[in-house]
């Protein structure tokens, strides 16, 4: 990735560089899908400052282990993996030793502290990496591994009730198979987006209302999420809240959130809760989730040198459900 700059701008090309190795612990992973999440748009656009000039992006990848580095015998040469955002934690500070790793002061992510998936070859910690559901091809698999996560947290992070109303903000990559979970758990659902093919997902998906981004949902909401970077979405959610319902919001950068009004936003014991990152819980509780229900993955494939493309599909809106980029 060259200097972050709005995505129309082509700020994505492509390169060669040395093969990596494998490190002590570690597995190198050939690559052959990795889904794209907005997360890599803020990252290339600069909304998220890289923490490494020229960093690869791509947190989702799914590829097969072609080599262990000293020390690492988790995985067999030839087994597929993924490889989520979270990359590693200290492992001793008090968050990680309380099961609550995605605050560790000291993490590190995929594609932001070093090179992701929008490659041929990744290189992770084995500890952080994930064995997928068999029942999923490459494309499909590769959202599992942020949307996925990501959206499962941020439904736990909303608190919502058996049978509850649950309200989603904005419907895309993530939403969409946050969704489906809820659905299963038997939640009513109740989607505001922008879109038109957004709108006909989430209609395809079970949801009892669709509207637009900003519509007034026609019962009070229990819970909600707004996956949106909007953060005019906030007081809009909240307003939506039932008297003790929850909004968490799921994005790792939100634009700026307008002043609250307490009675009309706060008050009634509303909870506002953010998610930070992941852990290693949430994926394993997620991936065997998938593989139980099983989840249906509304994926877009474009071949690896259209990495550019996929990206400003995604800024566009252009695209429903997940994004994916595949390598030969």
């Amino acid at each position: 990735m060259a200097t972050p700059a709005p995505i129309t701008s082509r700020p994505v090309a492509l390169g060669e560089r040395e093969v990596p190795e494998a490190g002590a612990g570690e597995v190198r992973i050939r690559v052959r899908a990795c889904g794209v999440c907005r997360t890599d748009l803020h990252l290339v656009e600069g909304d998220l400052a890289p923490r490494r000039p020229g960093v690869v992006p791509g947190h989702q990848a799914v590829g097969v282990v072609d080599r262990s580095g000293p020390g690492a015998a988790r995985f067999a040469l030839g087994d597929r993996v993924g490889v989520a955002w979270l990359r590693r934690t200290c492992g001793r500070c008090r968050w990680c030793r309380s099961g609550a790793e995605n605050l560790c002061p000291r993490s590190e992510y995929t594609g932001w502290d070093a090179d992701g998936g929008f490659a041929e070859y990744v290189v992770a910690p084995e500890a952080f990496v994930h064995r997928l559901p068999e029942g999923y091809d490459d494309v499909h698999a590769a959202p599992l591994l942020c949307a996925g996560i990501i959206g499962y947290r941020a439904l736990a992070r909303a608190a919502l009730p058996p049978g509850g109303r649950l309200g989603l903000y904005g419907f895309g990559s993530s939403a969409h198979l946050t969704a489906q979970v809820a659905r299963a758990a038997g939640a009513e659902l109740y989607v505001m987006t922008r879109g038109a093919r957004n709108r006909a997902l989430a209609e395809e998906v079970g949801a009892s209302f669709v509207g637009d981004a900003a519509a007034r949902p026609p019962v009070p909401l229990d819970s909600a999420i707004v996956f949106a970077p909007a953060g005019e979405l906030v007081p809009v959610a909240l307003e939506a809240l039932e008297r003790g319902g929850t909004l968490a919001l799921a994005g790792i950068h939100m634009t700026e959130v307008p002043a609250l009004d307490y009675q009309r936003h706060l008050f009634g014991e509303r909870d506002l809760r953010t998610v930070t990152a992941n852990t290693r819980r949430d994926a394993d509780e997620l991936l065997r989730l998938a593989d139980r229900l099983p989840l249906q993955v509304h994926a877009t494939a474009y071949p690896f040198d259209q990495t550019d493309r996929a990206l400003a599909d995604l800024a566009a809106g252009a695209v429903s459900g997940s994004l994916v980029v595949t390598l030969p």
